[in-house]
């Protein structure tokens, strides 16, 4: 039997619940998926609930098809970047599951190296790689100081590109 100490943690059960049940759903609607997990594996836009929120609805509308994440990221959290075919669930900002992407292309790409059409494809903002820019050196240098990292215009970017495939 599972005890709560308090709303906080039934909430968290709750939305962890409904993210599972989430891909449950997905796994069903598509009985030719071979997954080898058995737990969705979740991904949120974004470094606080509002951007989440926003960019969970661009997904969501077709706008955002492509994000981007610096290697250094990855190499502190030990964890490896993604594959082509990996499949997660969208979540927004306080863990609601929004839809299900599967990664489509995955390459390393300088910061300054990024072009015009990743940028576009990112779906924020104007779309313009000048914007696209400003808005992710932003990003960066609030994130990277938490690992002991600057962001440079020549640190690596994880770039994938993904597709909705359900709902």
């Amino acid at each position: 039997m599972l005890f709560f100490t308090g709303l906080y943690m039934l909430d968290e059960f709750c939305r962890a619940k409904s993210v599972a049940q989430f891909w449950q759903a997905y796994l069903e609607s598509n009985p030719t998926v071979l997954s080898t997990r058995d737990h969705a594996e979740a991904v949120q836009f974004g470094d606080y609930p509002d951007l989440a929120n926003e960019l969970g609805q661009l997904v969501l509308r077709g706008d955002k098809t492509a994000t981007c994440s610096a290697l250094w990221e990855w190499e502190a959290a030990t964890e490896e970047i993604p594959k082509v075919g990996l499949k997660r669930i969208v979540i927004d900002g306080v863990n609601n599951p929004l839809c299900v992407i599967e990664t489509t292309e995955v390459k390393l790409c300088p910061f300054n190296q990024v072009d015009a059409q990743f940028a576009a494809d990112e779906g924020e903002g104007d779309q313009t790689l000048a914007t696209w820019r400003r808005e992710h050196w932003a990003y960066f240098s609030r994130v990277l100081p938490e690992i002991g990292q600057q962001p440079t215009p020549e640190m690596l970017l994880v770039c994938e590109r993904f597709r909705v495939i359900f709902p």
